[in-house]
């Protein structure tokens, strides 16, 4: 009797072990999630400036076309009050960029914001831009 019930838990516990093994899968996506020093809004698009390290920052442009289509490549979250810092999300799938989530103050007049001077030109930074590439 108890090597019966020892051969049942032990086919248990083999079966189980397969069934757990096929189920499991992983996903084409990872990402990485930066946080968002100063964010500068454009007529092109933003300018993000985030952290790069404990003391370094880098920048990273992302056009204004990314974020008015659905299905575009970029998603903006508004976040309210609140001890949450904004933050930056880029998305690859398969090691290529897939989509990048910025997430923001609603309120313009967070310290997080910026704007460009109306005499200064960076439109050249917003030309071709097909994916965000990270600085670490």
């Amino acid at each position: 009797m108890k090597k019966i019930m020892l051969l049942v838990v032990l086919i248990a516990l083999i079966g189980g072990g397969l069934f757990a093994q096929q189920v499991t899968h992983e996903s084409p996506y990872y990402y990485h999630n930066v946080l968002i020093e100063k964010i500068y809004v454009y007529r092109k698009g933003f300018m993000v400036l985030y952290r790069k390290g404990v003391s370094q920052m880098a920048r990273t442009y992302l056009p204004e076309e990314w974020f008015n289509t659905m299905g575009g490549k970029g998603e903006l979250i508004g976040l309210g009050t609140g001890a949450e810092w904004p933050s930056m999300t880029v998305y690859y799938r398969d090691g290529e960029f897939s989509h990048v989530k910025l997430r923001i103050r609603r309120h313009r007049g967070h310290e997080s914001w910026g704007v460009v001077p109306l005499h200064v030109n960076i439109d050249e930074y917003f030309q071709d831009i097909e994916e965000v590439r990270l600085e670490f």
